[in-house]
């Protein structure tokens, strides 16, 4: 078929392709969407019960979670809830983002000849960046086909909403469509700029002759300001927020491109580099990347910002998400101190106050880790440089927490105690290593004196022997890791070696991970014999048994979590956990599920400014797998993995200035980039 749609251009061909080339023979979860040939995926009538889902969309000054369904009768309901992170409510803390639901039912308020449109029946529902939903409506015995498009601005504060109504009765119908305005104002006293404006709005009223087969439109949006800050109401150009928006989607699908034979994570991959770069807000602290979740806006964390998402950013090569990334970096340097006490975990309401009510998370190590790798993989000397104090602050003052037995002493990891850490936890101790390394080449790379990179390696291969020692355990009859002194039940978060290349415990620690005591259908547990998950540690798991090359049994899952998530009961994206937070669509996971493939199937480890290790792992089933349009090392390449024999396989890198260069190395080996 022909492909007209924007968003299309680079998806409908990959996955066309690809789809011809998916192996057989697996069995395929039944799930409630379809992945269309232009990247959408779709949720069809023959599949429909009652049934509701949710889903964020997030733009500069705004985001929305959208509660919507269908109901047993077929009809759709939605309830927006609108957040505003730059309207600041009092007290001003974390959460101080003005948060207000709307359930206004446009369809409900029009008429055809008079009669209200009534028996609604959803025939498809779509995302891809944006929700859609085609519906045919009664009014009296006129058949009409509505559809409606709802999206965020991509730089204001407003959320759009767009409906065509089609008239499909075969004659001349009247169509009325009453004027909707309501206006809210906030109580002043509860916002940090006075009250604030909330406008519901139509674009259009009246009443038009709609011809058989002709279509009408209807424009709406909700919005919020502060005259208070000299903000006046907007009047949107709902045509060019469209096209804004699938812009910014089609930027996304159109780099770092994943093609490999399994159309279903190519979706995957593709949907969440969307909500991984959407939740970036404009600040007066400048752009800030946030979790989103009706809870965490307009501030930044040492894990969902330092070290899940922002070194992903420059492997897309998208701006504004370097942009956020070097922002936040620099936020929490502002925190460094000669007594070497901690950083804040977080940094909130746009930049002006903290948040540590969870003490010492670790956070000096997450920082150190993503800051590293960021700046290696950005390749832009002058960030570097301005990011270096930070990192090497972040070292020392890991290094003065090492305790007796040289591990890294924090007074909790980044679940802040939901989960006991003990004195001193893997991940902590795990992130200051991988950091030491990274920082080797990055001081390698600025032309840091030999003595201070050979003090890195030396701490780094000592760190490493006191990781085995100090964690290393027999747990739940495996040989593993115990996440802290004293822990007898398996953690989710003993898969955190493997990111950072630690290996020695790799078969008993896979075996632990891919156990029923561990692993669900709903991806890892956090701890063997609880009820809940946080995806953040299934995405970090499965990056790691790919890295440590158990690729079957990480293919074989991350099938399963990829089509659970994109085509299942709550898409299209990773989740933060459950029960807590309902299984919000938080954005940084979005970024974690990316990494699996860039730093796991590919095993990208960058090492310089113009460097990096590959060490891909194809899987038996697959000839061939490609990242198209990598950013990164101050190049735009393509990488293509091919098996040039049962146990052989050839790295091709074609960069866009014509530099190609061709690896071959055997099936587990890495092997050396440069340019």
């Amino acid at each position: 078929m022909t492909n007209t749609h924007p968003l299309s251009i680079v998806a409908a061909a990959a996955v066309a392709l690809l789809a011809a080339l998916a192996p057989v023979g697996r069995a395929q979860t039944v799930s409630r969407w379809s992945l269309e040939e232009d990247g959408s995926i779709v949720w069809t009538q023959p599949q429909f019960d009652a049934h509701d889902d949710h889903i964020e969309a997030s733009g500069e000054q705004v985001s929305t979670v959208l509660r919507y369904g269908v109901d047993k009768d077929g009809a759709f309901h939605i309830n927006r809830s609108v957040v505003w992170p730059m309207l600041r409510t009092i007290p001003n803390n974390t959460h101080a983002s003005l948060t207000l639901r709307f359930d206004v039912d446009l369809p409900g308020m029009i008429t055809v000849d008079g009669a209200p449109l009534e028996k609604e029946k959803v025939t498809a529902i779509r995302l891809n960046g944006f929700l859609s939903v085609e519906s045919r409506y009664l009014a009296g015995d006129a058949p009409i086909d509505v559809t409606r498009k709802i999206f965020p601005s991509t730089t204001g504060p407003f959320i759009c909403e767009r409906y065509a109504l089609t008239n499909a009765s075969g004659r001349d119908v009247k169509v009325t469509i009453p004027e909707y305005r309501h206006v809210t104002n906030t109580v002043a006293d509860k916002g940090v700029d006075g009250s604030y404006t909330i406008v519901e709005k139509t674009s259009t009223s009246g009443e038009l002759q709609l011809a058989a087969g002709k279509t009408a439109t209807l424009d709406f949006s909700i919005q919020g300001y502060s005259e208070g800050k000299g903000e006046t109401e907007f009047t949107p150009d709902f045509d060019a927020e469209e096209t804004a928006r699938a812009a910014f989607v089609q930027e996304m699908w159109s780099n770092l491109v994943l093609e490999t034979p399994e159309p279903i994570l190519n979706g995957a991959f593709a949907f969440a580099k969307i909500r991984a770069c959407e939740s970036i807000y404009r600040t007066k602290g400048g752009l800030m990347h946030g979790p989103g979740g009706e809870s965490y806006y307009a501030a930044i964390w040492a894990n969902d910002q330092a070290e899940y998402v922002n070194p992903f950013f420059p492997f897309l090569g998208y701006q504004r998400g370097n942009e956020s990334a070097l922002n936040s970096y620099l936020h929490f340097a502002r925190f460094m101190n000669d007594e070497y006490k901690p950083l804040p975990c977080s940094i909130i309401a746009e930049g002006i106050d903290i948040w540590n009510g969870a003490g010492d998370r670790g956070d000096a190590a997450m920082i150190a880790y993503g800051a590293a790798r960021y700046a290696l993989v950005r390749a832009d000397e002058a960030e570097a440089r301005q990011l270096w104090p930070l990192i090497t602050w972040c070292l020392e003052y890991c290094k003065r927490k090492l305790n007796a037995e040289g591990v890294v002493a924090s007074d909790c990891d980044e679940l802040e105690r939901r989960f006991p850490a003990g004195d001193a936890n893997l991940c902590t101790s795990t992130l200051y290593y991988d950091a030491l390394i990274s920082a080797g080449y990055l001081g390698a790379a600025l032309g840091i004196e030999a003595a201070t990179l050979t003090k890195y390696a030396s701490e780094a291969a000592a760190l490493r022997e006191n990781i085995d020692k100090y964690f290393g355990a027999k747990v739940g009859g495996f040989d593993t890791y115990q996440y802290f002194k004293g822990c007898t039940k398996l953690r989710s978060w003993i898969c955190i070696p493997f990111v950072a290349g630690i290996d020695e415990r790799a078969e008993g620690t896979t075996a632990a991970l891919f156990s029923d005591k561990l692993w669900t259908k709903d991806g890892l547990l956090t701890e063997e014999g609880s009820k809940t998950f946080w995806d953040r540690s299934t995405l970090y798991a499965l990056r790691g048994v790919f890295a440590v090359g158990a690729t079957e049994k990480a293919l074989e899952r991350l099938q399963h979590y990829s089509e659970t998530r994109l085509l299942g009961d709550h898409v299209p994206y990773p989740i933060e956990a459950w029960p807590e937070g309902n299984q919000r669509h938080l954005s940084a996971e979005s970024g974690l599920y990316c990494r699996i493939y860039t730093e796991g199937l590919f095993g990208i480890r960058p090492t310089g400014f113009n460097s990096f290790i590959v060490k891909p792992r194809l899987p038996e089933a697959w000839n061939e797998m490609s990242l198209r349009r990598v950013r990164g090392f101050g190049k735009t390449f393509d990488i293509t993995v091919k098996r040039a024999a049962p146990s052989v396989l050839t790295a091709t890198i074609v960069t866009t200035d014509g530099e190609t260069i061709t690896e071959s190395f055997e099936d587990g080996l890495d092997s050396h980039v440069e340019w």
